[in-house]
C-alpha cells in the first residue's frame, strides 16, 4: 500500500550546493509562492466537455505582462541556457493550475507566434523526493529530463508520449503494433525502476513514446512522475509489475516471453544502467554523499525496505542501511557486481 499522504520534505542545504555545483539551481525571475496571486481561475475542460481536474488561472490585467515576461525568462532558462533572444515570438497562452497531487503544479503553454508550435513546462514546489527522482532520472535514464530549481521553486520541461493506461486503449486499433516488443520494453522498464527505486509507476505514471522504424515500431517507456523516490517501504512499489492498473502489461509478457527472454532483457537493462554508472561515477559520488545524510523517508520506511531487499537479493548489507541513501547506494553497487564491470568505484 501507498501512503495515502507522502511527507513533504524541503531541500536541505547540502542539497542546493549540489545543485548549484552542477547548474541546476539558477536564480528564476518568479517563484511558485508569487503564481499563487492569481485572480480567478476556470474549470479546464477537455475536447470532449470532460473535467480535468486543472483550472486555468486569471492573474490580474495589472500584473499579466510582468507575470508572462518573467515565466517566459524561465522558460529560456529551461529550454536555451538562458538566452533571451527568442523570447519576443512566444507568447504564453495559458496557465493551469493542478488541484491534485503533492506538488500541486502550474503548467505552463507557451507558443511560438510565428508557426503556433507550442511547449509545455511546469512550476511547481520543491519536494526532494522528487528532485533526487530527476537528478536519478538525469543520470540514470536513457533520456535525461530538464529541471531546474530556486529555493523552493521546481521547474520541470514537458516529457511527451502517450500516458501508459491512453495506450492500453489504443493496442486493440493498432493491430500492427508488435505486442513482443511492448512486453520487452515493460521488462526493461520495471526493471529501470527497481534498481533505482522508483515507485509508484501505475500506468498513468509514465508515458510511451513511439518511433516508426524501416520495418516496425519502436517502444520507449518513461517515467512521468517521481514524487516516490525510495520513500516508501515496501519493495514490491518499486516493481511497476505490482500495480493492478499495469497488469495488462504484465499479461503481455507472459503470453509472449519466456522466462529465459526476461531474464535477457533484464541482463540488457543492467549493462546499459553499469555504463551510465561508470560515466556518471564522480556526479553520482556527490550525489551520494548529500543523500545518506538527507533526510526523505521514516526510520520504520528505511528498516522496512532495507530488510526487504536483503530478503530479496539474499544480500545482508541492505538490512544494515540507515538512510534511503545507503539503499540506494548499494542497489547501484549490485549492479556493478552483477554486470562485472570492473575498476569502476562510486564510494
Amino acid at each position: 500500500m501507498i501512503s495515502r499522504k507522502k511527507i513533504f520534505y524541503p531541500i536541505s542545504e547540502p542539497l542546493h550546493q549540489y545543485l548549484r555545483l552542477y547548474h541546476q539551481e539558477l536564480t528564476l525571475p518568479v517563484s511558485y509562492d508569487d503564481l499563487k496571486y492569481y485572480a480567478e481561475s476556470i474549470p479546464l475542460l477537455d475536447k470532449f466537455g470532460k473535467d480535468t481536474l486543472w483550472e486555468t488561472v486569471i492573474y490580474p490585467q495589472s500584473e499579466i505582462t510582468r507575470v508572462h515576461d518573467h515565466i517566459k525568462v524561465i522558460y529560456a532558462k529551461l529550454k536555451a541556457a538562458g538566452d533571451l533572444k527568442a523570447l519576443n515570438h512566444l507568447y504564453i497562452e495559458r496557465i493551469d493550475y493542478c488541484t491534485f497531487g503533492n506538488s500541486h503544479p502550474y503548467r505552463i503553454k507557451i507558443v511560438n507566434k510565428y508557426n503556433d508550435v507550442y511547449d509545455y513546462f511546469y512550476i511547481k514546489t520543491a519536494d526532494a523526493s522528487r528532485v533526487y527522482g530527476l537528478e536519478l532520472e538525469q543520470l540514470l535514464s536513457p533520456n535525461p529530463v530538464h529541471y531546474l530549481c530556486d529555493g523552493n521553486t521546481l521547474v520541470e520541461e514537458h516529457i511527451a508520449g502517450i500516458p501508459g493506461d491512453q495506450f492500453l486503449k489504443l493496442i486493440p486499433r493498432r493491430p500492427e503494433y508488435n505486442l513482443k516488443r511492448i512486453a520487452k520494453e515493460f521488462v526493461k522498464f520495471n526493471e529501470r525502476c527497481f534498481l533505482r527505486l522508483l515507485g509508484d509507476m501505475r500506468a498513468y505514471n509514465f508515458v510511451f513514446i513511439i518511433t516508426p522504424d524501416f520495418d516496425d515500431y519502436k517502444f520507449f517507456i518513461r517515467a512521468i512522475d517521481f514524487d516516490q523516490q525510495f520513500y516508501e517501504g515496501s519493495k514490491n512499489i518499486y516493481l511497476p509489475q505490482f500495480f493492478k492498473e499495469n497488469y495488462p502489461f504484465v499479461e503481455l509478457v507472459q503470453k509472449h516471453l519466456n522466462p529465459e527472454v526476461v531474464q535477457q532483457y533484464q541482463q540488457e537493462e543492467r549493462a546499459v544502467i553499469a555504463r551510465r554508472i561508470r560515466e556518471e561515477r564522480y556526479r553520482l559520488r556527490d550525489l551520494r554523499d548529500v543523500l545518506v545524510k538527507d533526510k526523505i523517508s521514516t526510520p520504520e520506511k528505511i528498516q522496512q525496505l532495507g530488510h526487504e531487499l536483503a530478503l530479496h537479493y539474499d544480500d545482508p548489507v541492505f538490512a544494515r542501511c540507515k538512510s534511503m541513501g545507503e539503499i540506494i547506494d548499494r542497489s547501484l553497487k549490485r549492479v556493478l557486481i552483477r554486470t562485472h564491470t570492473k575498476g569502476i568505484k562510486i564510494g
